[in-house]
């Protein structure tokens, strides 16, 4: 069995997750591959899980945290039918 680098639970379905730079890692469960892996937002904090945005070397978990930083002209998605946001009207930016 193999030991999870975040929670030590020794698991005989344990996976490795192998970075571009060839890091390696090892976790028992997604939940702890997403804690040590998932990049965080530079403005609000939150873990990102999904998409997210880089600017200028920086990770934010949307277009509204990006411009919160003074990053301009950012949108999450453009032309959905309120011209931007996600399908069925919410929006993050």
């Amino acid at each position: 069995m193999t030991r999870c680098e975040v929670c030590g639970n020794d698991y005989a379905l344990a996976f490795t997750v192998t970075t571009q730079d060839g890091a390696t890692h090892v976790f028992d469960s997604f939940a702890c591959a997403i804690h040590r892996m998932a990049p965080i937002c530079e403005h609000c904090r939150v873990q990102i899980i999904g998409q997210g945005v880089e600017a200028d070397g920086h990770w934010y978990c949307g277009a509204h945290c990006a411009r919160a930083e003074g990053k301009a002209g950012i949108v999450d998605k453009v032309g959905s039918a309120g011209g931007q946001g996600r399908p069925g009207g919410s929006s993050r930016g």
